[in-house]
């Protein structure tokens, strides 16, 4: 408990949306916060409309446990923001990513709220070292996710992510707290749900993976004071002898900058701005993730209209 309340201690006061699945980790996440006066706490929940009736009955679930807890409550189905976004990812995980944060930009600021805060834990940011892990990530996806961050013009706190799944189930179990199970999260079909089943039957592995993202994260620190920041328009004189690391970074905060998505930027796309830059002839005019548009124009790298 003593960790709980430590990790739940250091979110700031004031106010601040908690987004709410149903499940237990999200729960806890909200039934913690709201044992603190010096927070004001407004509920997202989207339903993604992809389990019928277990959906509705989440959001009725959310919609009940914020009325009990006085806590005031923004639910919204997948179909109402879906059309409000330009350019929805093809790839279903990354288009339901983009649904939710589309839903936190217009709570927090409907109602005024410093960022959201979501339920990530430790077993969830090991599974996502793991995961980058197989899919060839460099160190810079290895950080795993950040306790604090901006996605856009969201800030998004992580509390939680020194917390186990299990001591979240036995906080809610001590106090009395029901939750809902997805029962998609135990499907194999999904790569996740496949790593989580491996990865508790192999707990000793867990901390390794956390502490690579530790360790990737302190480096990824450092690249991010040490990498040169690019001007709008730049050339190869400005990444001329930068190592490949703080190059990259460097291509990232531009990439990122000009409205590419964080999640979608893979090293490839950063060693292909690079590339654009340091030689004369590689392609002229290219489209990064997001359908960020680059030309080459006089030797300089620019934002294409």
């Amino acid at each position: 408990m003593k960790l709980l309340n430590g990790a739940i201690d250091a979110v700031p006061a004031g106010p601040w949306a908690v987004a709410v699945s149903g499940g237990a980790d999200s729960v806890a996440l909200l039934r913690l916060l709201r044992g603190r006066d010096d927070l004001w706490l407004h509920v997202v929940h989207l339903d993604h409309q992809t389990r019928g009736q277990a959906s509705t009955d989440d959001a009725r679930f959310i919609e009940e446990l914020a009325g009990e807890l006085q806590v005031s409550c923004t639910i919204v189905v997948r179909s109402e923001i879906e059309p409000e976004i330009p350019r929805l990812p093809q790839n279903l995980s990354a288009r339901y990513r983009a649904i939710r944060i589309a839903l936190y930009r217009r709570v927090v600021a409907q109602h005024r709220l410093q960022g959201v805060i979501l339920a990530h834990h430790a077993d969830d940011q090991a599974e996502t070292v793991l995961q980058r892990l197989i899919r060839g990530s460099g160190s810079a996806g290895l950080r795993g996710m950040a306790g604090r961050t901006r996605i856009g013009s969201v800030l998004v706190l992580r509390p939680l992510l020194c917390v186990s799944r299990d001591a979240l189930r036995d906080y809610l179990a001590r106090i009395g707290q029901s939750w809902r199970e997805d029962a998609s999260n135990q499907s194999p079909q999904y790569l996740r749900n496949r790593l989580r089943k491996w990865l508790a039957a192999e707990p000793d592995l867990r901390g390794a993976l956390l502490e690579l993202g530790a360790a990737c994260g302190a480096l990824g620190q450092w690249t991010i004071e040490k990498a040169p920041r690019l001007c709008d328009a730049f050339g190869p004189r400005e990444l001329a002898g930068v190592p490949a690391l703080l190059a990259r970074e460097s291509a990232r905060r531009w990439l990122l900058s000009r409205g590419a998505p964080p999640g979608e930027l893979s090293e490839a796309s950063l060693e292909r701005l690079i590339e654009m830059a340091n030689d004369a002839a590689s392609a002229p005019r290219q489209t990064f993730p997001g359908n960020v548009q680059v030309r080459r124009r006089q030797g300089r790298i620019e934002s294409a209209p």
